[in-house]
């Protein structure tokens, strides 16, 4: 009996190890995903990198516009009277 229970046990784990060799592995990523994901990242964070400097550079350009104008219309206004 013990002897059967044993054997049993052997064919049970060769079994079970035949089976999970024989399951397929999933989300194995090629070194081509990496490359493809990380060069996408990295481009969408240079793209947000660019469009704020842009934006600041335009901040600034409208400040300084809007100081010019508020400077002529002090002078117009003081001219006048």
């Amino acid at each position: 009996m013990l002897l059967l229970t044993i054997t049993l046990i052997k064919s049970l784990k060769k079994l079970l190890l035949l089976t999970m060799k024989q399951t397929k592995k999933c989300q194995v990523k090629s070194k081509f995903y990496y490359i493809f994901w990380g060069t996408a990242t990295a481009s969408v964070l240079l793209g947000q990198l660019y469009v704020g400097t842009g934006y600041r550079a335009m901040a600034e350009s409208t400040l300084s516009f809007q100081d010019y104008l508020v400077k002529l219309l002090n002078t117009a206004n003081t001219n006048t009277f």
